[in-house]
């Protein structure tokens, strides 16, 4: 049936109410029971032109699924009770739906159909469910080839796309080596978003089954640094540079080098590996302390709800730009991305927790104050203004907050230089490694480059289509045959 948006609303996951799940680090959706969830995807019109998977650049930015996903066939095949069918369709596109089901923005949904008047397709839910369901059931096994090629890849990074990238490389029969310099792997998956979002032992189980098939995961080993380029290209038959967009970008104001102010990725890593259990010297962490976080993302967001759940005497979370309007503004009509206000779980908690929003718009700091012992003691900051396009302080409007830990989430600005020089490979403008458009091939022999070492700052569903379009142009070059 094609009426389901008109017999039903949409109804989504219940979340734990905020104070509640601010006393652990748990994912806090409860998932619909399967009568329920069947009657959110026969909310899905199976529309003619199908937005949602897509994938087209409008207004400037990306609308649809950037991996292509046959959302309106999967949904169908749920609302009929075919959850094996379902799950057999979406893993035709789709790498990790376990990693996107919990922590993509859902550009699908925003270029759903339903959202032009109405409510959208429930699309990233009903894609966790069907995901989880498959695996309950014991339906995700390992996949090793059926013949091996007798060529080998390093892929350098286990990060969403490298993990994309070494599993379709694998699959085509390639011997596949994944080198981490971390500890653990997933990269972002693992240590840039927490554990409330996407709880680390649904990465293990992913791993696990990729061990199962032939890849193997080498940790602790900076490429380099620990190994160089040359011995790598002696081993292998090709590199993929798959090692994120990690060079912070800083905050430059007087009082920088004062303790207490710590880039955001820094401390979302120490706090993951403290809720592994893992005790630390260098553990940054929020108790008692007045928090101020630069920076208004979804990494600035991460870093409100983990201050709040270490304890924080208070979180505020300064922002540059202007607030977004509530609703679309005329001149963003769907089904462009709606540039919209989005108040996302940390900034709901703060709201329970201290009674306002922690966000303060059009904001930045101009210095930061310190204390007898050389710690950051408050920082002071100033308003914005932006007219004709052009953003200029307004004298003034000086403020002092209190903040005895600052966390800088201002976003990254490429490539970690260390990685590229040893290399050599040629750069863009934005510090990320160039090649030719739509394609993945450095300028040095043998080596590619996939996801934001490449892409620059991003989603994590792109790294994961970076890692994929990237495997098949490698298997093209071993090979001499397109997928």
């Amino acid at each position: 049936m094609k009426d389901g948006f008109l017999r039903y609303d949409r109804q989504d996951n219940t979340p734990v109410p905020p104070m509640d799940r601010i006393m652990n680090y748990n994912e806090f959706h409860a998932q619909l029971d399967t009568g329920e969830r069947r009657c959110q995807a026969e909310r899905c019109m199976n529309c003619g032109v199908p937005f949602c998977q897509s994938g087209v650049m409008l207004g400037g930015m990306f609308a649809g699924c950037p991996l292509g996903n046959l959302c309106p066939e999967w949904n169908a095949l749920m609302a009929k009770g075919l959850w094996d069918e379902a799950a057999k369709r979406l893993l035709l596109t789709s790498s990790f739906p376990e990693f996107t089901a919990r922590v993509c923005p859902a550009l699908c949904e925003k270029a759903c159909t339903n959202g032009m008047e109405g409510k959208a397709v429930t699309v990233k839910e009903n894609e966790l469910a069907i995901i989880e369901n498959a695996f309950s059931k014991g339906l995700i096994k390992p996949c090793p080839p059926v013949k091996r090629s007798g060529k080998k890849v390093a892929v350098i990074g286990s990060g969403p796309s490298g993990l994309a990238c070494a599993q379709l490389l694998n699959r085509f029969g390639h011997s596949v080596t994944v080198y981490e310099k971390k500890d653990r792997p997933g990269g972002l998956l693992m240590y840039g978003i927490p554990n409330m979002k996407l709880e680390k032992d649904i990465i293990a189980r992913r791993i696990q089954l990729m061990e199962e098939e032939g890849i193997a995961f080498v940790y602790n080993t900076d490429i380099g640094t620990d190994i160089t380029p040359d011995e790598l290209e002696s081993r292998f038959d090709a590199v993929v540079l798959c090692c994120g967009s990690q060079q912070p970008r800083d905050i430059k104001a007087p009082g920088r080098e004062l303790n207490g102010i710590y880039f955001a990725v820094d401390f979302l890593e120490s706090a993951t590996r403290h809720v592994m259990g893992e005790i630390r010297e260098d553990f940054i962490g929020a108790r008692y302390r007045n928090v101020v976080i630069i920076g208004g993302g979804d990494t600035g967001n991460d870093c409100v709800g983990t201050s709040i759940r270490q304890g924080c005497r208070s979180v505020t979370q300064l922002e540059m730009m202007p607030k977004p309007p509530e609703e679309r503004t005329p001149n963003n009509p769907w089904p462009e991305w709606p540039k919209v206000l989005k108040t996302d779980y940390g900034q709901e908690e703060a709201i329970a927790v201290f009674g306002s929003d922690p966000r303060i718009y059009q904001t930045t700091v101009r210095s930061f104050i310190p204390d007898e012992r050389g710690r950051v003691k408050a920082v002071e900051t100033i308003r914005l203004s932006f007219e004709g396009g052009k953003m200029t302080q307004i004298q003034g409007s000086e403020q002092v907050i209190p903040a005895d830990l600052v966390l800088i989430a201002a976003g990254f600005t490429g490539a970690r230089e260390y990685v590229t020089r040893a290399f050599g490979v040629d750069l863009t403008p934005r510090n990320t490694i160039a090649t030719q458009e739509g394609r993945y091939a450095s300028s040095r022999s043998k080596v590619f480059a996939a996801g934001d070492v490449h892409r620059g700052q991003s989603l994590v569903v792109w790294a994961i289509r970076e890692g994929r379009e990237c495997a098949k142009e490698v298997h093209e070059y071993l090979t001499g045959k397109s997928i």
